[in-house]
């Protein structure tokens, strides 16, 4: 009985803290029009770049990140890792596909812009130097 408890805390606990990402515009769209947010869509290439993998380590998976997009952001993720072999054909009509012929057409990583909840461009910004997660906040407030 103990454990049961001690797992159902720990769940909630986790939940509690865990970042909603979405993967899919109309996803992401919907909740801001509900939230009056706006989105904040990351192309990153998550098993390949460098400097998009930094971004996650330091910034995307820091407290203080997560309590402010918690508050301002609805967060869209698009992702393109690339396996290793043989390359899957591209589906033109996956949704990171659609994303990036519309806000990244020059294929940035990694690339972050900031939209309305209609899907307006406020602002897009690519890797910056930061010392730590509360820098690239303050950068990613100013978009």
């Amino acid at each position: 009985m103990k454990k049961s408890v001690f797992i159902v805390c720990l769940m909630l606990c986790y939940t509690g803290f865990a970042q909603q990402w979405h993967y899919t515009f109309d996803a992401a769209q919907k909740q801001a029009a509900s939230e009056n947010k706006n989105i904040l869509l990351v192309f990153s290439g998550s098993d390949w770049c460098g400097k998009c993998m930094e971004l996650e380590r330091i910034v995307w998976q820091s407290h203080e990140f997560k309590n402010e997009a918690e508050k301002r952001w609805v967060l869209l993720r698009a992702d393109f890792p690339q396996k290793k072999g043989m390359p899957e054909p591209v589906d033109i009509n996956a949704e990171n596909i659609v994303l990036a012929e519309k806000y990244n057409r020059n294929g940035f990583f990694p690339y972050i812009v900031l939209l309305d909840k209609n899907g307006r461009i406020l602002g897009k910004t690519g890797y910056e130097e930061f010392e730590n997660a509360k820098e690239y906040l303050f950068l990613l407030k100013n978009l």
